[in-house]
């Protein structure tokens, strides 16, 4: 697509005034554009984005489309119960947690066509937007093998295809890996164990 932007990385532990004033929830991402407003959630700057640069990145049959923001508002979701997985304390909660994220796994599962996308041959919006997901489910997966997509073949493979793309490689810093694990450390957890 190649939109030009400017990018100021925050520290979410000691987020500046300026930042404060123009993230309505103190959280990331935000984007401010040229008139001065703030436009915050993920998907909803994904679809403006898009929607200012065409082509268009959702399909567009208005059901389809439709089906991609319901299915993207789920992945959200799962974000949640991804967050409970890597933060948890035990190994039972891990394996409670780890049950959930399969089930919503499963779930997304038998919504995808036979790929290399979501939607078949087309990237769109709903593929960027689980890719913070499977993100992390890799790193988490290096830390301590736990077969996430045993019981989702195709979602692991629709993952992989995502992890492979440059633009998802250059969509984080470049110590991206290490925050992360370094995040998982500090919480000591039960996924903490595995780094010493």
């Amino acid at each position: 697509m190649g939109v030009p932007y400017d990018i100021e990385y925050i520290d979410l532990a000691n987020k500046p005034d300026w930042f404060l004033e123009i993230s309505p929830l103190g959280k990331v991402p935000v984007v401010q554009v040229n008139d001065g407003a703030s436009i915050f959630e993920s998907a909803v700057i994904n679809e403006f984005v898009s929607e200012i640069n065409p082509p268009v990145m959702h399909p567009a049959d208005p059901v389809e489309k439709a089906r991609n923001r319901a299915w993207i508002e789920y992945g959200s979701g799962m974000l949640g119960t991804n967050f409970r997985l890597r933060n948890s304390k035990t190994a039972e909660e891990f394996a409670e947690n780890r049950s959930k994220l399969i089930d919503q796994l499963k779930k997304v599962e038998e919504q995808i066509d036979e790929g290399p996308f979501f939607n078949g041959e087309e990237f769109s919006l709903i593929d960027s937007s689980y890719t913070p997901l499977f993100m992390q489910l890799d790193l988490m997966n290096k830390i301590h093998n736990f077969d996430i997509y045993a019981e989702t073949p195709k979602v692991g493979r629709w993952a992989e295809m995502m992890l492979s793309l440059d633009a998802v490689k250059s969509s984080v810093v470049e110590d991206f890996p290490e925050l992360f694990t370094a995040s998982i450390s500090k919480r000591d957890g039960y996924l903490g164990q595995f780094l010493n």
